[in-house]
């Protein structure tokens, strides 16, 4: 039994809670012109607009109508123009087509984010101890999707500036100077066996973290940091991308059908390469993570290497008593770009600056069932031809992650924050 002074509690929380994190997410349009907010740069990028307007269509849609008496929507269509892929709730407007519409506009979008905040709150304000048991898990969904949409929204308008000549930049961003200290890579031993995998526990966590199993792990060593720029720029200069035997064959057309010749947002000028970040071009921090790579391009580097990519399995296992801390989007000092690896540790960086490939297809967990209706399609659909990253970004949220987190990409796919950690078998 929940007592009436722990009630009030606990809706209070949740209020400040959702409104801490949809403020949040207002806070990261503040840099953007009223233009950035409708382009759409290609089929997986999104408008800004739509993240917003997608965002509160959620809460709108999983509990604003079914369980607001009254509720009204500003617009039935927007049920159709916001709903990303959830088929049993209806048709969606095409993903390809979403920058092709003007209306509905900006004001429009920010004003139906916080009729739907407002209406919220006093949903929240009304529930009664049964009825805010039974729906403080897709509350708590909402908000952990919203998280989601944050570091989409800046991966997003990152691949939409890069496609402008004038290189704009979505903030300042202090230039580190490089410590020119070359971290020799060091490898930290695990010795295998059976252990368990996937999470357990009373917190938070999506479907397809569950359920906890047993895995069998191989004696193996993983990389103390993340393979920087320096690492990655030799492997081209050796003529990397010209070497069919290090890449998978899916990979190997489609670089020479793209032309790829190095990661996302490199550029070279005169003989120099720059990185395009989300402060503008600028040189590029040869011991910085090496991200914007796709599965192909990270397991390329990593036969060239002689080594190979973790998996999900061995890269969970090594992270699984890890403090969650790093380069993150919410930190007081936040650089929207990875920084460069100080190993103290055995294991750095694990958390944070870029997401990690592992060699893991995005798979089912023995015994897991996606849920009834709808939400069931959160996860599970999508378990076919991905593989798994894992750590999360300088975009991430540090609250939104744990080690168990499954983060999930077509192999083709590098305008995320993607990089790589090398692993290898013990002999």
């Amino acid at each position: 039994m929940i007592y009436s002074g722990e009630l009030l509690d606990l809706k209070t929380q949740l209020i400040e809670n959702f409104r801490a994190v949809r403020e949040f997410t207002e806070a990261l349009c503040e840099p953007l012109e009223r233009e950035d907010f409708v382009i759409q740069s290609m089929p997986d990028v999104s408008p800004t607009r739509w993240h917003l307007a997608h965002t509160a269509w959620f809460f709108e849609t999983f509990l604003l109508k079914p369980e607001l008496k009254g509720y009204q929507t500003p617009n039935e269509l927007y049920n159709y123009l916001f709903n990303s892929y959830y088929n049993a709730i209806g048709q969606q407007f095409p993903r390809p087509q979403r920058g092709h519409l003007s209306r509905p506009t900006v004001n429009d979008v920010f004003a139906y984010r916080h009729h739907v905040d407002h209406e919220i709150i006093r949903l929240i304000e009304t529930l009664d101890e049964d009825k805010i048991s039974a729906l403080k898990s897709i509350f708590i969904l909402g908000l952990q999707h919203e998280q989601q949409h944050q570091e989409l929204m800046l991966t997003d308008i990152k691949h939409v500036f890069f496609q402008n000549p004038l290189y704009p930049a979505y903030t300042e961003i202090e230039q580190i100077k490089s410590s020119n200290i070359h971290q020799d890579l060091q490898w930290t031993a695990f010795e295998g066996g059976v252990v368990q995998h996937g999470f357990s526990g009373n917190e938070f966590s999506f479907d397809n973290e569950t359920p906890r199993h047993d895995f069998l792990l191989q004696p193996y060593e993983i990389g103390n940091r993340l393979v920087t720029n320096r690492e990655f720029l030799s492997f081209i200069e050796e003529g990397g991308y010209s070497q069919a035997d290090l890449w998978l064959s899916d990979g190997w057309a489609l670089i020479n059908k793209d032309a790829w010749k190095a990661p996302l947002y490199w550029v070279q000028k005169d003989s120099q390469w720059f990185e395009f970040t989300l402060g503008g071009l600028s040189q590029l921090q040869l011991d910085s993570p090496v991200t914007h790579l796709s599965y192909y391009e990270a397991d390329a580097f990593a036969n060239w290497r002689g080594e190979r990519l973790p998996s999900e399995h061995e890269w969970e296992h090594a992270a699984q008593n890890l403090l969650i801390e790093g380069n993150f989007v919410r930190n007081q000092l936040f650089h929207p770009s990875p920084l460069e690896s100080t190993p103290a540790s055995k294991l750095s960086q694990m958390f944070g600056d870029v997401w990690e490939w592992t060699r893991s297809p995005y798979s089912a967990y023995p015994g897991f069932k996606s849920a009834s209706g709808a939400v069931g399609e959160y996860n599970g659909k999508f378990m076919s031809n991905q593989m798994v990253l894992r750590g999360g970004s300088c975009v991430s949220s540090s609250d939104h992650l744990r080690s168990t987190y499954r983060n999930f990409f077509y192999p083709h796919s590098r305008w995320q924050f993607m990089g790589l950690r090398l692993t290898r078998d013990v002999k």
